[in-house]
This record gives structure tokens, sequence and C-alpha cells, in this order.
């Protein structure tokens, strides 16, 4: 795991007290973060400066959008690692949060120092995020993502992205470099179905179509037969800003 501060924490909770203890406790381990008083307000916050590298959700947060369904908006087009951070301690709520949209689950009132290391973990399982996560990504001289606006830019040129395009292609960005596992792409695309290999090869095959140039020399994604795909990031022409 990189260095923490080189990790944004979006943390979501409509109570003032528990935004400042959360932002503190986080803040003295070194990471950046971010605020938000309600699923709304968060993601206005995601389509303004980008995706962070992970979010900490209350589950209840009226009169608006409650944190099951802010989960289900922002994995509607990425796979931002969440940890739930909530009073409610019902079985079955913690077993739905986990199995449908969360990483972990954090009861309050809570320690900080526990927070802490559960964030840690969570990245560390998820891994790293190389690139400066921005309201559009910049890959390289070539391509730049959109991610909540479901698009690419490649060479100038826009193409739309379906949720789940943007969702597989969120995950291949995030450990550019090297192969993630077919059984990884299918539990983080479709957690609560049992999917066949055919269905990601398909998905796969149309996101090549958008994001791969015919006659480059090098292609985004490639394949590891019967293991996984991997995103690989064309060199730069230009230094970086």
């Amino acid at each position: 795991m990189n260095n923490p501060d080189t990790y944004r924490i979006l943390v979501v909770d409509d109570s003032t007290l528990v935004l400042r203890l959360v932002a503190n406790a986080l803040s003295d381990a070194n990471f950046e973060v971010s605020t938000a008083l309600s699923g709304e307000e968060a993601l206005e916050l995601i389509n303004r400066y980008g995706l962070p590298h992970l979010a900490l959700v209350d589950i209840n947060m009226p009169p608006g959008m409650d944190g099951f369904e802010f989960c289900e908006a922002v994995h509607e087009y990425s796979d931002l690692p969440i940890i739930m951070l909530t009073a409610v301690a019902h079985e079955d709520t913690i077993i739905q949060a986990i199995e449908q949209h969360a990483e972990d689950y954090i009861t309050k009132p809570f320690n900080s120092g526990e927070l802490v290391a559960r964030v840690r973990r969570v990245l560390r399982r998820i891994g790293d995020f190389a690139y400066t996560l921005s309201p559009v990504t910049q890959v390289d001289d070539h391509l730049s993502i959109d991610f909540p606006g479901r698009k690419i830019i490649l060479n100038g040129q826009e193409t739309s992205l379906t949720p789940t395009e943007t969702k597989l292609l969120y995950v291949l960005l995030r450990s550019a470099g090297r192969t993630v596992t077919n059984d990884f792409l299918l539990r983080r695309l479709w957690p609560l179905e049992r999917v066949q290999e055919d269905r990601l090869r398909v998905y796969v095959h149309r996101l090549r179509r958008k994001v791969d140039e015919k006659g480059a020399e090098q292609q985004y994604i490639t394949s590891e037969r019967g293991i996984g795909y991997s995103f690989v990031v064309r060199p730069r022409t230009s230094p970086q800003p």
C-alpha cells in the first residue's frame, strides 16, 4: 500500500459531530478527507471533484437518499470501496450491507484507531489507484475517462459507456498493469448473481470495441486466456503536467 497521504476518503453522514470526529481521525492518519451531510451532496462532490479512493457512509440520513441508495447510485458506474459507518446494528442490515454494497461495516460509537485500521485494510485488499482522481481521469495522451458521466474521450472523440462497461473499466484501470482474474471481475460486477464467464467476455468485447483503436500497436485491454484481463497504459509522448 502506498503512503496514506495519496488516498482520498469521502465521509457521508448527516451528523456534523460524526463528520468532524471521523475527519479528524483520518486526517491525523494523513488521509485526505472530504465530507458530505447527505448522499445527494456526496454525489455532487463526486461529479465536481471525481471519485475518492474509499467512502465511509452512514445508512440512515433523513430526509433524502439513504446510505444504501447512495451505494447503488455510485456503483452504477464505479467499484468504489465503501465502509458502512452507522448506528444500525441489526444482523439482517449488516448482512445486506456486506453482501450488496460494502467492504466492511462499523457500528457507532466507534474507536478511531479501529476505524483507521479498517480503512487501511480495505485499501490494501482492493489495491492502489495510481491515477489522480478528478472529474475526468487522464490516463495518457490518448485516453481520458469520465466515470460519473459514463464516457471516454479517445483522441478527442467522446464515446458513451453503459454502467456495466464503466464499472468494468474502473476495476481494470484500478489494477492497471496487473491481470484481474475472471472470478474477481464476476464478483465485483455482479455480486448478487451467479454469472458465467461468457457474460463477462461479452462485456469485455463491447468495451474493447470502444476503447481500443483498430490498428493501434498497443491495445489497452489485454487478455490472459483462462485467467483474466488487464489494462495496459500506453507510454506518454509528452511530459505530465
